[in-house]
């Protein structure tokens, strides 16, 4: 039987960490931001960890 594939959005989307954690990047940073504060948009900077209600999900698309 063939290997499974992993799913491409998936890959482009979320990293691994050192420790296993899965990382994701902020929603909401691509466009309308003016009306946005440069609080909020310094925050949606940094990469977030996914929850644990999700980490099943998406370890399943990136096949590790």
């Amino acid at each position: 039987m063939p290997k499974m594939k992993s799913k491409s959005g998936a890959k482009k989307r979320f990293t691994v960490t050192g420790t296993g954690k899965l990382k994701r990047k902020h929603a909401y940073k691509s466009h309308i931001l003016t009306k946005k504060t440069k609080k909020q948009k310094r925050n949606l900077t940094y990469f977030a960890i996914v929850d644990n209600t999700n980490v099943k999900a998406v370890r399943d698309m990136l096949q590790c």
